[in-house]
Order: C-alpha cells, then sequence, then structure tokens
C-alpha cells in the first residue's frame, strides 16, 4: 500500500484563485479510481523554495489517496494533466509505502 500525496497551488501564477471547479474535478477523479480521498484544504500549507537567486513561495492544499497498485505510469500522466489544469510547470506527486494498522 501507498499513500501519494498530490501538492497543489491554490492561486495561479497572477495571484487569482483557481476557484472549487477544477479541485471538485480532481477529487470526483481521485475517489471514484480509488475509493476515497483526504484533502487539506482548511488552512493551506505554504511551499517555498529557490528558483533564480529569490525565494519563491506558493499557498498550497494536500490531497492524499492511498492505493494499493501503484501504477507509476499513470501517476506520471496524471500528474502531466494536473500540471496543464493549473498552468505549472511542474506539480509535486509522491508516493511513500505505508502500513495500515
Amino acid at each position: 500500500m501507498h499513500l501519494v500525496q498530490i501538492l497543489l497551488p491554490v492561486r495561479d501564477n497572477d495571484g487569482r484563485p483557481f476557484g472549487p471547479h477544477p479541485f471538485e474535478e480532481l477529487y470526483w477523479t481521485l475517489s471514484k479510481k480509488f475509493g476515497g480521498i483526504t484533502s487539506f484544504t482548511r488552512a493551506p500549507a505554504e511551499g517555498r523554495w529557490e528558483a533564480s537567486g529569490k525565494t519563491q513561495h506558493d499557498d498550497v492544499v494536500v490531497i492524499e489517496v492511498m492505493d494499493a497498485n501503484l501504477d507509476r505510469q499513470w501517476w506520471a500522466a496524471f500528474r502531466e494533466e494536473l500540471e496543464v489544469t493549473f498552468r505549472q510547470t511542474e506539480v509535486i506527486v509522491r508516493a511513500q509505502p505505508i502500513e495500515l494498522l
């Protein structure tokens, strides 16, 4: 079993909120495929990174799903779709093995 986390920005690069539609579509897709999701949206996390000698930052939401059969090809293609939808050069999708207790 793997815990897959998706980090998505709350606003586009011009500072405009994305609104609920792209997130609702994402939640529906993941819920149908994996049987449920957890999203941390009430208090967005802040992501910081260095780019071109400057500190950049975004408010991000974290979406999690548990995936019993990690299909890396499916996740890579899905990540690319998210990059287009959210107009990002890179969306972080990460997986870690977990044990259910």
